[in-house]
């Protein structure tokens, strides 16, 4: 036996179980439990919550100052789309305005306007645009192609009235306020669409001055909305590849961004719905927890992997004992019980624990066990073979063939057909029930015996037998042990037909099941009471003949196509019995 690599650990080897599982895992949780809460827990909750508390309370400041100056902003257009100047000279102006005028009055909206924004620095523009889709500006002018103008007035129309916000793109930086203006000065109050206003903002200018003084002011503040990145606006987004949303972790998650380690918090605006992030860098701002953290770090997987050698090799005995076991059994499971017999004992099942036990007591169950399927197999073999034996002895053998022959010669010389047939008939059961050349016959190989005992009977009970076969010809190819059916048809005439004053009717027919043949033989006798059923069917009946036949007629069906297949047994009192077997269908498909 190989010794242990923590010989102060032998004396426990005998312990019980429950007891080694329960002090390795007390081990290895009170170990783990004092390095995580006095290490790792003082160094990750000062950090992370220091550095999280610090980030958010700024990006909120930040976030708050920016889209309280947005608010402010959009107040500003509302009151100029509202200025019942601006609304008067707008509906002024239709197709029938002179040229000159429509100049003129387009140059009192841009006096106004100025009004409005001549000390406003981060209004880069506003435009008015009439109804005849002529505009009033007030600042700088702002190229843009009649597609992006298209879909400004599409997306101002969307709002009815109110805001619409339109994003900077590669053509125009600015941030857009689009908003339709609507008259509310003529009688009907129809809030009819007299022109657009348009108010371009210089976003960067107003997060620049809310930011200026702050540690975002180093370029690590990100605002986003969805995938699309507003600020900055000459950032690189393949190069920020900020996480995904469920990466986040209360609010921050920490990731390297172009090869620097970064903390990040975002924030989610409610008014804009834009994302809020900040990025402040590991390596600049925090480099003394840093290095507390990496050095407790180590400290927590070296004194892990120390724990965890002891474990492992704690845990051997019962690992070790338990996977032999697993291993014996399948062995067992493969069906080779001999391999428990001639194995010398090992260490493992000197061990006087519970698993050493357990080998012991399933060393010698698998013994016993491969004794008595030994000694069951010899019996059921020879209890088989003397059952179809005396099944085929029901029928007197050789010298009464070559007897009833004489006689069949003797009833034609003499003109008498009935006798002769009834001889004949007689001799095919016999010389059927000699043969010992085949267990398995076909189905119409069966129905010919069943035949000739039909003959028999007839001349017996005449008009009081009425049979009927409806078999088809495919049905007739398959197989099933011999003198299957033969009995089934004196079972009927024992107690259906000897019963009976009137015609009994006697019936073979077949049906499917899905990979099954079921051939059934059934009669209308006086049928049988639930409780005779259930004795019957269980084979505790006492019988007329011999005692061997629907058990036993069952039985060489499951030996020979497996459980499966079999008898079935069905009768009620005053409505007849019904036998079916059950076979292997092999004939592809076709009506029965």
């Amino acid at each position: 036996m190989r010794r242990s690599a923590f010989p102060f650990f032998k004396p426990a080897m005998n312990w019980k179980i429950k007891n080694k599982v329960f002090s390795l895992i007390s081990l290895i949780m009170v170990i783990c439990f004092m390095i995580t809460y006095f290490a790792l827990q003082y160094a990750y909750s000062i950090y992370d919550e220091q550095l999280y508390s610090k980030s958010s309370q700024l990006l909120n400041l930040s976030s708050s100052g920016i889209e309280s100056e947005l608010k402010r902003l959009e107040r500003l257009s509302f009151s100029m789309a509202t200025d019942s100047q601006i609304q008067s000279l707008l509906l002024s102006i239709d197709g029938n305005t002179p040229e000159f005028e429509k100049l003129r009055i387009r140059s009192y909206i841009s006096d106004k306007l100025v009004q409005y924004t001549g000390y406003e620095k981060y209004v880069y523009s506003v435009e008015v645009t009439d109804k005849l889709g002529e505009q009033a500006l007030a600042g700088q002018s702002q190229v843009v192609s009649g597609a992006k103008r298209e879909m400004i007035l599409n997306e101002s129309a969307k709002g009815s009235g109110e805001s619409r916000w339109i994003l900077p793109d590669g053509e125009d930086a600015t941030l857009i306020i689009a908003r339709e203006i609507r008259s509310y000065q003529n009688q009907n109050f129809s809030l009819e669409r007299i022109g657009t206003l348009v108010v371009r903002i210089r976003l960067e200018n107003i997060v620049d001055d809310v930011i200026a003084g702050t540690e975002l002011k180093n370029g690590e503040m990100r605002i986003a909305s969805g995938d699309r990145m507003i600020y900055p606006p000459r950032l690189d987004n393949a190069g920020l590849s900020l996480p995904e949303a469920e990466e986040w972790r209360h609010g921050y998650v920490i990731k390297q961004l172009n090869g620097r380690p970064y903390f990040l918090t975002q924030i989610q605006s409610g008014y804009l719905g834009w994302s809020y992030h900040s990025l402040i860098p590991y390596d600049t701002i925090f480099n003394k927890i840093i290095l507390m953290k990496r050095i407790l770090l180590i400290g927590f997987i070296a004194s892990l992997l120390a724990v965890m050698a002891v474990a492992i090799n704690f845990a051997r005995s019962l690992t070790r004992p338990i996977e032999d076991l697993i291993g014996r059994m399948k062995q067992v499971q493969k069906g080779d019980f001999t391999l428990m017999e001639a194995e010398p004992p090992d260490p493992v099942t000197l061990q006087m624990d519970e698993v050493g036990q357990l080998h012991r007591t399933f060393r010698m169950m698998m013994q016993q066990i491969n004794e008595l399927i030994t000694e069951n197999y010899a019996k059921q073999l020879t209890i088989k073979e003397t059952q179809f034996k005396a099944l085929q002895a029901q029928i007197n053998p050789h010298f009464l063939y070559n007897t009833l022959e004489s006689i069949n010669w003797l009833a034609k010389t003499n003109g008498q057909p009935q006798i002769s047939k009834m001889v004949e008939a007689l001799g095919f059961l016999l010389r059927s029930s000699i043969s010992l050349r085949e267990a398995l016959i076909t189905v119409g190989e069966e129905l010919e015996i069943v035949m000739c005992y039909i003959t028999i009977q007839r001349f017996r009970f005449e008009e009081r037998l009425e049979f009927e076969m409806d078999v088809p010809d495919e049905a007739r190819k398959l197989m099933l042990p011999k003198l299957t059916l033969q009995p089934l048809l004196e079972n009927s005439i024992h107690y259906a037909l000897e019963q009976m004053l009137e015609p009994c009717l006697i019936r073979i027919r077949t049906r499917r099941e899905p990979g099954k043949l079921i051939i059934v033989v059934e009669d209308n006798g006086p049928g049988m009471s639930a409780e005779l059923l259930e004795q019957v069917r269980k084979g505790e009946a006492r019988t007329r003949g011999s005692g061997i036949g629907l058990k036993n007629i069952e039985e060489r069906i499951v030996l020979a196509f497996g459980e499966d297949y079999g008898v079935r047994l069905d009768s009620e009192p005053g409505k007849g019995t019904s036998v079916s077997i059950i076979i292997p269908d092999e004939t592809g498909d076709y009506d029965v």
